[in-house]
């Protein structure tokens, strides 16, 4: 039997195709599938061969959609997204690319086994970017 993995996570962003392309960008993933979903939303399915960020967009205002604002503490939030962390093999690389799309990197720590920071995107995710390198 195998072991089990993390296939996919989904979250709603307010512009699916300008989140693909950051990440695309920072991560090097691409879009493995783009199309219309519920609430006449779109979704764009953005990773790489084994895993996925789904980017979600209602495609009408639905104020039971679980938007929040900004100002909400999702580690208080049950059920609130914390934040995403994404492996990367040079961490000095990336975080400038971060930086050189206008966002501010914060809580750098090295610890073992890796190191790491954190940043918030235009929607407010929380993202930790780790090298174990």
């Amino acid at each position: 039997m195998s072991e089990a993995f993390l296939e996919h996570v989904n979250f709603t962003v307010s512009d699916p195709a300008r989140t693909a392309s950051l990440l695309h960008d920072w991560f090097g993933w691409h879009v493995r599938w783009k199309g219309p979903s519920i609430h006449d939303g779109e979704t764009y399915h953005v990773g790489n061969s084994s895993s996925y960020v789904a980017l979600y967009a209602p495609g009408k205002a639905d104020s039971s959609n679980g938007a929040r604002d900004a100002r909400d503490n999702t580690y208080q939030t049950r059920g609130g997204l914390n934040h995403i962390a994404v492996v990367v093999n040079d961490l000095d690389a990336t975080e400038e690319k971060i930086k050189a799309s206008g966002f501010t990197t914060h809580n750098h720590a090295d610890y073992e086994p890796g190191r790491r920071f954190y940043f918030r995107d235009a929607d407010n995710i929380e993202f930790e970017v780790v090298s174990y390198s």
